[in-house]
This record gives C-alpha cells, structure tokens and sequence, in this order.
C-alpha cells in the first residue's frame, strides 16, 4: 500500500504533461529553438577568438547546451495540476496534506522525484541527440561521466531543497509570487544558467562561494567539460554534501514549524 501511494504522488506532474500533447509539442519546440539560439550564440561569441575566461569554443558551447537541458529537469508546469503549495494555501486547502496517507514532506518529496524523472528523460534525450550532432561535446572519460553523474544528482538534491524552502514560506506569507521570481532569477544566475560564472567579477565569485545555488548547476557542469579536474572533484562533491545535510536539516525544522500553522479550515 506505501508503495501504491508513493507511486500515485510521484505521477502527479507527469500525468498533467503526458495527457496534455499540446503543451509536449510546445516542450519539445521551446526546448529545441533554445538550444539552437545557445549553440549559436556561443559559437558567434567564439569566432574571432581561441580561449576566453579559460574556457574554449566547444567547453563554452557544451556548457550552455548542457544548462539549457538540465533545466529541463524541474521545469514543468506544477500550476495544470493545482497542487503546488501556493496554490492549496491560496484556496485554503493545505490542511488535506496533513489528513492524507502520507505525510506532507513525502508527499512533497515524491511529487518533486516524479517531476525530476519525468524531467531527466526530456534532458537525456536531448543530449543524446545533441550528442549524436555534434553540438556537444562527450565527457573525455568514464571516470568524469561518473563524477559528473553523482555531482548532478546531488545538485539537483540541493535544488529541491531551495525550492521547497520557498513554498514553506507560503505558510507565513499570504502570497510569495514576487519571492519565486526572485528566487528563480537568483537561482538562474548564480548557478550559472545564463553563462558559466567564470566571466563574471571576482567579487560576484566570492559571494557565489557562500550560497548554494552554484552547487545546483555550475558545478557538475564544470566537472563535465573539465572547467574543474578531477583532481578537485572530491572537494566540490563535499561541498555539495554540505549543502544537502544543512538545507534537509533546515527545512526539516520549517516543516515542523509550518505544521503548527495549518488549522481545520486549510489557511
């Protein structure tokens, strides 16, 4: 039975995508002009010059195509479902989180492991076919593809865990719309999203160093296109690690907080 209800949260996201081949077909377009504007654009960038900020043409390139798909990994439409934590405190329906099966923080945890399955396979796809293109380059070993794999998951671990601590804000704020643009901008930005954090100002670099958004993103893809060796993989996994265990414990003691606010009536 724990396994059924674990299965039945998990497919939440993904069953509203999957019964919806409009916005798949809208997906699939959005996804594949982006990666060709990337791929054009950072070979326009390159085309008069070798290395820049340590990084050549087809590290550059591979890079930006890789952030474009791993975006791919959370970016779905939570709202088509109306069951995202917004959404249950804005009609006042949060409080059936606490009278289901499962509690709220797994049930928030499977939901989230759906969404980033149903996600992965959108960005496997693409790569193997920008791989097959010649768009991106391959990692240049087995033992990189691995750190680069472990390096990933644990990146997107950290991501959940700032995304969850965003919705349980919603239980002390009435609405937090303008906190999940910032947090979004913010999380594109210092991750390394829109261009690898290396063209950016020492200092910008510095502060990037004490929050957790360059562990989503920035590093396991300067693991892959050997931006950071291998020889520092060990310490940048760690720290990862790091980020994981504090905002697991962290939000952790939130969710016992917020528990404390729900109330018979949902608000």
């Amino acid at each position: 039975m724990a396994v059924l209800h674990a299965w039945r949260a998990a497919r939440v996201t993904p069953l509203g995508e999957l019964h919806a081949p409009p916005r798949m077909t809208a997906v699939l377009v959005r996804l594949a002009v982006q990666v060709v504007l990337v791929a054009s654009l950072w070979h326009g960038l390159y085309s008069h010059t070798g290395t820049t900020a340590g990084l050549t043409e087809g590290q550059a390139v591979t890079y930006a195509v890789l952030a474009v798909l791993a975006s791919r990994l959370r970016e779905l439409d939570q709202y088509a479902g109306r069951d995202t934590v917004l959404q249950h405190m804005h009609f006042g329906t949060i409080v059936y989180w606490y009278l289901r099966p499962l509690p709220p923080q797994r049930y928030h945890a499977l939901r989230a492991l759906g969404e980033q399955v149903y996600g992965f396979a959108w960005a496997l796809g693409g790569y193997l076919v920008c791989l097959a293109a010649g768009v991106v380059d391959p990692p240049r070993s087995a033992a990189v593809a691995g750190v680069f794999a472990l390096s990933l998951l644990l990146g997107q671990c950290v991501l959940y865990f700032v995304l969850l601590t965003l919705d349980q804000l919603c239980f002390w704020t009435v609405r937090n719309n303008a906190a999940m643009l910032i947090l979004i901008f913010a999380q594109n930005l210092l991750s390394g999203v829109y261009a690898p954090l290396w063209f950016f100002p020492d200092w910008f670099l510095t502060l990037s160093k004490f929050l957790p958004f360059q562990a989503t993103l920035s590093v396991p893809l300067s693991l892959y296109i050997g931006r950071i060796p291998l020889s520092d993989a060990f310490e940048q996994l760690a720290i990862q690690a790091f980020w994981v265990v504090a905002l697991y414990l962290f939000t952790r003691f939130l969710w016992r907080r917020a528990a404390r606010r729900v109330i018979s009536q949902g608000g």
